[in-house]
C-alpha cells in the first residue's frame, strides 16, 4: 500500500512534465515489456516455490535466469540490428533509439519474479514488502527527475526499467549472499534435471501467460500504431488509474479464495463458495467503481491536468469491463483448484482473439472508435469468464439473481453520489 501511494503521488506530478504523446509511447513500451516478460524465464520462475529440496530450488532460480538472459541476448541483437523497422511498425518512430531498453527491463522483470517467488518460497515477506517500496520510490524519482530535466519520454521509460531493475538487484543480491557455496556448487546436469522435471511450465503455462498479457496490452499496441494522437496514453492513465486499487482488493479476497476454494472443492461446495464470494464483491465494489466512472471526466481533469479528460471520458467506457474484471480475476482461480488447466488456456486465447479482433475490426471499418471498441471488448471477455468459472464450479447464474437485487440499493446510492461529485467537480473546474 505504500508503496501505491507512492506511484499514485507522483502520477499527477508526471502527467504534467510528460505530454500525452509521450505517455503513449510509454504505452506501448510497457506493453512490449508485459508481454515478454511474463514468459522470458519459460515460466520456470513460477516452479521455484515447489522444489523440495533447497539444492533443487536453487537450481531452478539459475535455470529460469539463465533463460531470460539467453532469450533476453537475442532480443538485444534485434534492437540493435534493426531499431528504425521495429519502431516504425509499432507506429512510433521516436522509440527506436530507446528500443535496447526493451531487452534490459524484459531481463530484469524476469528476474524480479524469480527473485520474488524464491523469497516466498522461504518466506521472507518483509523483504518483498521492503522492495517493492523501493522500487516505487525509484521509479517515481527517476521520472519526476528526469522530467523536470525535460529528459523525455526517456524518463517515462526508465522509471519503468527503475521499477522491476531495482527489486532484480536488490532481491538478487540478497540470494547470492545467502545461497552463495550452494550456488557454486549447481552443476549443469542439476539445471538439465530440473528443466526436465518442470518442462510443463514452459509447454503450457508459458503460451497461457502470454495469451493473458498479450490480450490486454497487444489492442493498445495495435491502436497505438493505427490511430492518430495519444489515445494509447489516454487509455494506459485510465487503466491504470483504476486497476490498481481493483488489484488491491483482488489480490486479498485471491488468497482467501485459493486458501479456502480447496477445502470447498473437496466438501463439493466450491460452486456455492464461489458464489458467496462474487456475492461479497458486487455488494462492495459495483457501487465504488460506477462512482468513480461516472465522475472521471472532472477527476481526471482536476488531479492530472486539462490534457487528460480523454482518459476520465474513456474510464466511463471502461467502467464494464472494470466491474466484470473485479468480479472474475479473484474466482478466477477455480480453473486451477479444479486442475482444469486446458480451459484456463482455452479462455486466454478466446480473450487474445476477441480483444486484438475487436480493434482490428473497428479499424477497417473507417470512423469507428478503437478505445471504445476495446473496452467492450473487456466487458465480454470477461463476462464469458465469469460463466465459465460458474459453470465448471457446479453454480448457476441464477444464484446471482438475490445477490444483485440485494445490491441494487448500494449500487443506486453509489451512483448517485458519482452524479452528484461529477456535478460539483464540474463548477470545481470551472472555477478555477
Amino acid at each position: 500500500m505504500i508503496a501505491q501511494i507512492i506511484l499514485a503521488v507522483a502520477l499527477p506530478i508526471a502527467t504534467r512534465l510528460y505530454s500525452p504523446d509521450q505517455f503513449s509511447t510509454l504505452a506501448v513500451f510497457t506493453g512490449i515489456v508485459s508481454i515478454l516478460s511474463v514468459a522470458t524465464c519459460l515460466r520456470y520462475d513460477v516452479a521455484v516455490p515447489l522444489p523440495e529440496q533447497e539444492a533443487n530450488a536453487v537450481a531452478t532460480v539459475l535455470l529460469a535466469t539463465a533463460i531470460a538472459g539467453a532469450i533476453n541476448v537475442v532480443l538485444l541483437v534485434a534492437t540493435w540490428v534493426v531499431p528504425g523497422w521495429i519502431a516504425l511498425t509499432l507506429g512510433h518512430p521516436e522509440l527506436a533509439p530507446f528500443l535496447w531498453l526493451v531487452p534490459l527491463a524484459t531481463f530484469l522483470a524476469g528476474v524480479y519474479s524469480t527473485m520474488q517467488f524464491w523469497f516466498v518460497r522461504n518466506k521472507q515477506f518483509s523483504q518483498l514488502a521492503r522492495n517493492r517500496v523501493a522500487q516505487a520510490a525509484g521509479s517515481a524519482m527517476t521520472q519526476v527527475g528526469l522530467g523536470l530535466a525535460g529528459i523525455a519520454p526517456l524518463g517515462l521509460l526508465l522509471g519503468q526499467v527503475v521499477n522491476s531493475g531495482l527489486g532484480a538487484i536488490r532481491l538478487g543480491m540478497r540470494f547470492v549472499t545467502q545461497q552463495r557455496t550452494m550456488i557454486v556448487q549447481t552443476t549443469a546436469s542439476d539445471l538439465a534435471r530440473v528443466a526436465h522435471e518442470y518442462r510443463r511450465f514452459p509447454q503450457y503455462s508459458a503460451l497461457e501467460a502470454m495469451c493473458n498479457s498479450a490480450a490486454i496490452y497487444l489492442p493498445i499496441i495495435m491502436l497505438s500504431a493505427w490511430s492518430a494522437g495519444a489515445e494509447a496514453g489516454y487509455l494506459m492513465l485510465g487503466m491504470y488509474a483504476m486497476q490498481v486499487p481493483m488489484s488491491l482488493v483482488g489480490n486479498a479476497v485471491s488468497q482467501v479464495y485459493m486458501s479456502q476454494g480447496a477445502e470447498e472443492a473437496r466438501a463439493g461446495t466450491l460452486g456455492r463458495f464461489t458464489v458467496d464470494v462474487l456475492s461479497g464483491l458486487i455488494k462492495t465494489g459495483v457501487g465504488p467503481l460506477i462512482c468513480v466512472s461516472v465522475a472521471a471526466p472532472g477527476l481526471f481533469e482536476l488531479v492530472f491536468g486539462p490534457d487528460w479528460i480523454r482518459a476520465g471520458v474513456l474510464v466511463g467506457w471502461m467502467c464494464p469491463w472494470f466491474i466484470m474484471q473485479f468480479l472474475a480475476s479473484p474466482v478466477s482461480l477455480a480453473l486451477h483448484i479444479n486442475q482444469r488447466l486446458a480451459e484456463a488456456l482455452a479462455l486466454q486465447v478466446f480473450g487474445l482473439v476477441l480483444r486484438t479482433g475487436s480493434v482490428a475490426l473497428a479499424m477497417t471499418l473507417a470512423g469507428q472508435p478503437l478505445s471504445e471498441a476495446y473496452a467492450l471488448s473487456g466487458f465480454f471477455f470477461y463476462l464469458v469468464y465469469v460463466l465459465v468459472i460458474l459453470r465448471l464450479t457446479g453454480a448457476r447464474l441464477t444464484d446471482l439473481g438475490r445477490p444483485i437485487l440485494g445490491a441494487l440499493p448500494i449500487i443506486g446510492a453509489w451512483t448517485a453520489l458519482g452524479v452528484t461529485g461529477a456535478a460539483v467537480l464540474t463548477l470545481v473546474v470551472r472555477w478555477f
